[in-house]
């Protein structure tokens, strides 16, 4: 990876955990003036299913709409991803850590187990 890329990851990761460090301050927050304080008061499945129904906006807008909103629906996605992690304590630099030891394996060989 070259630096340019390298320093835009670092600057993206960290627009992720500016958001998660976010939305772990809102979940005492009150759910009459906080979207995601009235995410946590609806629960894990709520926030479970919000992240799977993004995930299906975001794919179908990759096949079915244009580039922006696929941009906006991918934001969407993160969002509740990030909400997800933060509702079970799912920290993101444990995320990164596995995707950062997948570097360089093969993701075919790693599904049949070899």
């Amino acid at each position: 990876m070259s630096k340019e890329n390298e320093s835009s990851v670092k600057t993206d990761a960290a627009v992720l955990e500016r958001l998660y460090d976010v939305l772990v301050s809102r979940k005492d927050a009150d759910p009459a003036t906080s979207y995601t304080a009235k995410m946590y008061a609806k629960g894990l499945t709520k926030i479970a299913q919000k992240v799977g129904e993004e995930g299906v906006e975001t794919a179908l807008a990759a096949v079915a709409e244009g580039h922006d909103e696929l941009l906006n629906e991918s934001a969407d996605l993160l969002y509740m991803l990030l909400l997800l992690w933060a509702a079970k304590d799912v920290k993101p630099e444990e995320v990164f850590a596995i995707l950062d030891q997948r570097f360089g394996k093969s993701g075919i060989r790693e599904e049949s187990g070899d």
